[in-house]
């Protein structure tokens, strides 16, 4: 039977009555939960690959509960760069938390074993791993070795080519891939946010992918340096399916409309 749940990412909310490069995202993510509950009200769960706000507001973690309090289905929050972890646990304290205090945790799935890490890193933009955190990542990996895995994380850990993303990506790569290394073989899908583009790929021949974001964009863009070139792209979110033998990842852009027809 196939296992199916829902990768949404980058969500940027602002205090209520705020905008953010012309955009309002706390209507944005309520337009993309609503076409999640209208058309896959059925998933297991809705996985947030991180930067849920943009300044780390209170405000707007009481937004972000308001609006997730909708969803008819379990949500899994994880934080990135634009966090505030103390916020965050101010406004959803039931949050799962390892030992040493990171928004990390292991959900078991039919499908196998989701871990969910913690790159968030207080007032810089890049992502860590410290020792803590890999020290937990190795013990939950090595917990269940004939498990399948999938890995999120808001960082990347490799560059893709836009030169200023690339500078904030996560640091100290080779130790996160250390302990990833010995397990690849399992690890059936990596998710991770940040890059507010469709990308896939692979990395340590694990499979990858990310999208845009529910807020504002990322453009292609492989020249220019020093700065993060912003677009006004459709937002998305994706629909993972995933079987036995494969596992499958539908980019949609919820708010397009472009040329629909019946065939």
């Amino acid at each position: 039977m196939t296992f199916q749940f829902i990768h949404v990412t980058d969500t940027h909310l602002v205090p209520p009555g705020q905008t953010l490069y012309d955009l309002d995202p706390q209507a944005r993510l309520r337009l993309c939960l609503d076409d999640i509950v209208r058309r896959h009200a059925d998933a297991a769960f809705v996985v947030i690959t991180g930067d849920l706000t943009h300044w780390g507001a209170p405000e707007a973690y009481a937004a972000l509960r308001d609006e997730l309090a909708r969803l008819p289905l379990p949500v899994h929050l994880l934080l990135g760069n634009h966090d505030s972890r103390p916020n965050f646990l101010q406004a959803f304290p039931q949050a799962p938390l390892d030992e040493n205090g990171f928004v990390q945790r292991v959900l078991d799935t039919p499908a196998g074993r989701c871990i969910f890490l913690d790159s968030n890193e207080p007032d810089v933009s890049w992502g860590v791993l410290c020792d803590r955190r890999l020290a937990w990542l190795d013990a939950e990996l090595k917990a269940e070795t004939d498990r399948p895995v999938f890995l999120f994380c808001h960082h990347p850990p490799f560059p893709v080519g836009i030169r200023k993303m690339d500078t904030i990506g996560l640091r100290e790569p080779e130790k996160f891939a250390a302990v990833v290394r010995p397990h690849a073989a399992r690890i059936r899908h990596f998710f991770f946010g940040h890059l507010h583009r469709p990308i896939c790929g692979s990395w340590l021949g694990i499979p990858f992918s990310t999208m845009r974001a529910t807020s504002h964009q990322v453009a292609l863009d492989f020249v220019s340096d020093g700065i993060v070139p912003g677009s006004h792209e459709p937002p998305a979110y994706a629909v993972v399916r995933v079987d036995p033998d494969h596992v499958v990842v539908h980019f949609h852009d919820f708010l397009d409309r472009t040329n629909t027809f019946n065939l």
